[in-house]
């Protein structure tokens, strides 16, 4: 089994409303899994939000805590609620009403990792499945509404930026032939998840660092922005997908030769996007 559910880093001091996560960096695939599989250790981390922790582990220097799965995707999806379990994979579980999320394999225990290859040969115990439920999914998401309740507590606010980044090819379908590809796509659920001054200012972070955005296509937000966001109780979630093309070789897995470089470009977004929920900010707006 991965050795932690969840890696955290605290700043020496909290000086802003702003949560940091990462539920899909991380890799450590247990030897059980890997036993299991009928994937290679590269076409396993196909899913995986490779190298996304070292892209943020900066906001703590920021003053925001930034939390990080410590169980992989493949094996446990913390973007997925604890009730999406797939009756393809898992034994004893019924087809319920139809989740599109479910139907392509993308259950809280995942089936498939990008581009739909299996990652099994047959299915799981129900079992098996409640162990990596309640021995990752739980406490990561226990974790991380203490960090959102603790924000609450100090700032009277709350704001969650949900850490992500999407294949290049994600996006091919959604740009017209010519047009600019977004290098940033900024997910709030059309506005449910997270205020529109809140979102304008992460754009502006973004934008202001020469990357082109877009918002909620083709990723609105799956369970974190659903479950968290609540703007009407000054709780807001943003996800944020960064094109891997950017910073890493999809194929081979591995960071680019300018990968320092663009994690000093993030640098300055992450201290715009931490500044949002200083306490300042929140003292102006009463």
């Amino acid at each position: 089994m991965p050795q932690v559910a969840f890696e955290i880093v605290h700043p020496d001091k909290r000086s802003t409303s702003v949560v940091f996560a990462s539920p899909h960096s991380g890799r450590d695939y247990p030897a059980s899994l890997m036993k299991r599989t009928v994937l290679d250790r590269l076409a396993i981390r196909s899913s995986e939000d490779a190298f996304v922790d070292r892209l943020f582990d900066c906001a703590p220097r920021f003053g925001a805590p930034f939390l990080m799965a410590g169980a992989p995707r493949a094996f446990i999806d913390m973007n997925r609620a604890a009730e999406e379990l797939d009756p393809a994979l898992i034994e004893g579980v019924r087809g319920g009403g139809h989740n599109p999320r479910i139907a392509s394999g993308l259950g809280i225990v995942p089936r498939v990792v990008a581009n739909g290859r299996a990652i099994y040969n047959g299915k799981i115990s129900l079992a098996e499945a409640q162990r990596r439920i309640n021995g990752y999914w739980v406490p990561y998401h226990r974790q991380l509404q203490k960090l959102l309740d603790e924000s609450h507590a100090r700032f009277g606010e709350a704001i969650l930026i949900d850490c992500h980044s999407m294949p290049h090819e994600a996006l091919d379908n959604i740009v017209r032939s010519g047009a600019p590809r977004p290098d940033i796509v900024l997910g709030d659920r059309f506005g449910a998840s997270a205020s529109a001054e809140i979102v304008d200012q992460i754009e502006a972070a973004f934008r202001d660092a020469g990357l082109r955005v877009s918002r909620n296509a083709p990723f609105a937000g799956a369970y974190t922005t659903q479950h968290y966001g609540r703007p009407s109780r000054r709780q807001h979630t943003v996800q944020v997908e960064i094109d891997r093309s950017l910073y890493m070789d999809e194929k081979a897995i591995r960071p680019r030769d300018d990968f320092a470089a663009f994690r000093r470009l993030l640098r300055g977004v992450i201290a715009r996007i931490a500044e949002i929920g200083t306490q300042d900010r929140q003292l102006a707006a009463e």
